[in-house]
């Protein structure tokens, strides 16, 4: 129990509680722990969302499952990250995208009734939970306006304004694989490599396997307007 308060802790969700109080919190809910393997389907898009999942460990991938059998990995939710708070209150209630494994993992599980009464009995969980819908609904403005954007290099230049507001300096670590950034804008990896290049030719930028370094940052805004 303790090893479950202090993963808990760890999430947004449960900012500023001690351990005691979080043991009486879940004391008076009928929370569950799930185990998956790797590759193990959590919920395929188009399944009924009840409850708010809360990864405890290892690696949630929240994938896009085209006819052909092609996925694209949307994102990637760590221990303390949650899925569903978006979900359980919505009209329709369903999973908007398919929850795999990407290797052995455990989910904690608070259903929407435990999350309702959460909220109606503690300012500070309420507080917490409006803060991550708050925050959902800005990740997903912000992925709308990548999505506007209708050329590559309009996606990297967005993206790299982006990176440079959170890290305020122009050499960028980046947070995501060449992979991984190329599945966000939904683009072939080969294709964003090339744009890559192509801006480092041009003088936009530099890069490395890691990082990369913003070397005209008036240049790149341009591509933006």
């Amino acid at each position: 129990m303790n090893e479950l308060i202090e993963t808990l802790r760890e999430s947004t969700l449960f900012k500023g509680f001690g351990n005691e109080d979080l043991s009486r919190l879940l004391a008076g809910t009928g929370y569950r722990v799930s185990a998956y393997s790797r590759d193990q389907v959590i919920a395929l898009e188009g399944d009924d969302a009840s409850s708010v999942g809360i990864v405890l460990e290892g690696i949630i991938e929240v994938q896009k499952i085209y006819p052909s059998g092609r996925a694209i990995v949307i994102s990637r939710l760590l221990r303390g990250d949650i899925f569903g708070e978006a979900i359980i209150f919505s009209r329709k209630k369903i999973y908007p995208a398919t929850i795999v494994s990407s290797g052995s993992s455990r989910v904690l599980y608070l259903s929407e009734a435990d999350i309702l009464r959460l909220c109606a009995s503690n300012s500070k969980f309420l507080y917490n939970f409006m803060g991550i819908l708050s925050n959902k609904i800005l990740m997903l403005n912000e992925k709308l306006k990548s999505l506007s954007y209708q050329t590559i290099r309009q996606k990297i230049a967005n993206y790299l304004a982006e990176e440079y507001k959170k890290q305020k300096n122009p050499k960028l670590k980046m947070p995501v694989s060449r992979r991984e950034m190329a599945e966000q804008f939904g683009i072939p990896r080969p294709s964003l490599s090339r744009e890559l290049i192509s801006m480092k030719h041009d003088g936009l930028v530099d890069f490395d396997r890691k990082t990369i370094t913003i070397l005209d940052m008036e240049a790149l805004e341009d591509l933006l307007l």
